[in-house]
């Protein structure tokens, strides 16, 4: 009981931390209780114990709180940390299937690109590190999506989607057929929607402290329309997105849960 209890007050401190990412004049303790369902008091007992480790500081001289800046040493850490993880892992796929594989995590808008292992193939498909994809027309931004709540993916999909070639979606309502093809299979397909002769499989995860992260294989056409080599992508993509997950310590059970 005293175990559960535990866990309990950590998945509250966590929720409280989450309401206030991406919020840098911070919030009173009434708009975190009302975004994490919980009472004032309680908030205000999480926030007082947040504070005082400088996981939290106050917003402005009068109310509210924000993000403190030992989260900052924390996360430089856990950077260094989920590289280490992952980067095995997406050797260990580039060579079991012989081709690029990507990683990358949701930024704003787009999909930006944190890390690769090139393929051993002379054509292969490459993209560089720090570049930014767009999400309705590409398999990691598809699969990103795919794990977001309603309301980001409204927030996400209000523009208009631009079409990059003939094979893009530009259609909402496409695109949403989509990503629930990807929530229930757990894998994305681009198919030249992005660049022309260039294919993709991608699929996607929240680590330990909630980001968004993507893992996708790009392929020239001409390799991916062998439906040998496509399931083979499918099958590897998968179970290395079971691996990262084991090994960064996160629950298989959260790899569909939304970003609150």
């Amino acid at each position: 009981m005293k175990g559960r209890s535990s866990i309990q007050v950590i998945a509250r401190a966590a929720s409280v931390l989450r309401a206030l990412e991406g919020e840098s004049d911070g919030l009173s303790l009434s708009q975190i209780a009302q975004r994490v369902s919980l009472a004032r008091s309680t908030v205000q007992r999480i926030v007082d114990a947040l504070s005082e480790e400088h996981f939290l500081i106050a917003a402005s001289p009068t109310t509210g709180v924000r993000l403190g800046p030992a989260l900052i040493r924390l996360a430089a850490s856990a950077r260094v940390d989920f590289d280490q993880i992952t980067r095995p892992l997406l050797a260990e796929l580039s060579q079991k299937v012989g081709e690029t594989v990507d990683l990358s995590v949701l930024k704003g808008t787009g999909a930006v690109f944190t890390d690769q292992v090139q393929g051993a193939h002379r054509l292969r498909a490459v993209s560089a590190v720090g570049e930014t994809f767009p999400l309705h027309c590409s398999a990691n931004g598809k699969a990103l999506l795919s794990i977001l709540d309603e309301q980001k993916l409204e927030k996400l999909l209000r523009g208009p989607l631009p079409r990059l070639t003939a094979n893009t979606i530009i259609q909402r309502a496409d695109l949403m057929k989509a990503i629930e093809s990807v929530r229930r299979g757990g894998v994305a397909y681009d198919l030249e929607e992005h660049t022309e002769g260039i294919c993709a499989v991608g699929t996607a995860f929240l680590d330990p402290i909630g980001r968004a992260v993507a893992v996708s294989i790009p392929v020239p056409t001409t390799r991916f329309r062998n439906k040998r080599l496509k399931a083979l992508l499918t099958d590897e993509i998968l179970r290395t997105r079971t691996l990262m997950l084991e090994a960064l310590g996160a629950p298989v059970s959260q790899l569909r849960a939304p970003i609150v």
